[in-house]
């Protein structure tokens, strides 16, 4: 039984693990939306909401600790410059999954992971409108198939 085991394995040792999280939450903070695995999306908000909280205070030692998970100085300016500051007033949920769907290779679940606070675009997915064989009648056709025949 998994009692109070927490955390993902991802099928990777524990170094590689820690690797793969700060390179996805580096990613994350540059980009602001990413699209990668469900399970890795899922582990993703559980390590960079931690850091995005510690931003918003701004001191110099929350930034050393932040610079400590994430060794990149770019992301770490951009972490305490400009999405702490969009962030300030949210009291926590900085991150948004959404699944895609299963990916065409290996059928493993899809999902974008997002920033809240920057979501003015939409994701590639979810534009897609599913198409049918009736999609292409209109109401108004059948509207003047019926007023031909009440003319009769």
């Amino acid at each position: 039984m998994r009692h109070l085991v927490r955390g993902r394995k991802l099928g990777r040792t524990a170094p590689h693990r820690t690797a793969t999280m700060k390179a996805l939450s580096v990613a994350l903070i540059k980009e602001h939306r990413i699209v990668t695995t469900l399970a890795k999306a899922k582990e993703l908000r559980r390590y960079v909401e931690p850091l995005i909280t510690k931003a918003k205070e701004g001191s110099s030692h929350k930034r050393r600790l932040v610079f400590s998970k994430l060794n990149d100085k770019e992301a770490v300016s951009l972490l305490f410059n400009e999405v702490a500051q969009k962030a300030k007033d949210r009291p926590g949920g900085y991150t948004r999954v959404l699944k895609l769907g299963p990916r065409g290779g290996d059928g493993a679940e899809m999902a974008v992971v997002e920033l809240v606070d920057y979501n003015d675009i939409k994701p590639e997915g979810s534009s897609k409108r599913k198409r049918t064989r009736r999609a292409g009648r209109s109401s108004s056709r059948g509207s003047s198939v019926s007023s031909s025949q009440t003319e009769r």
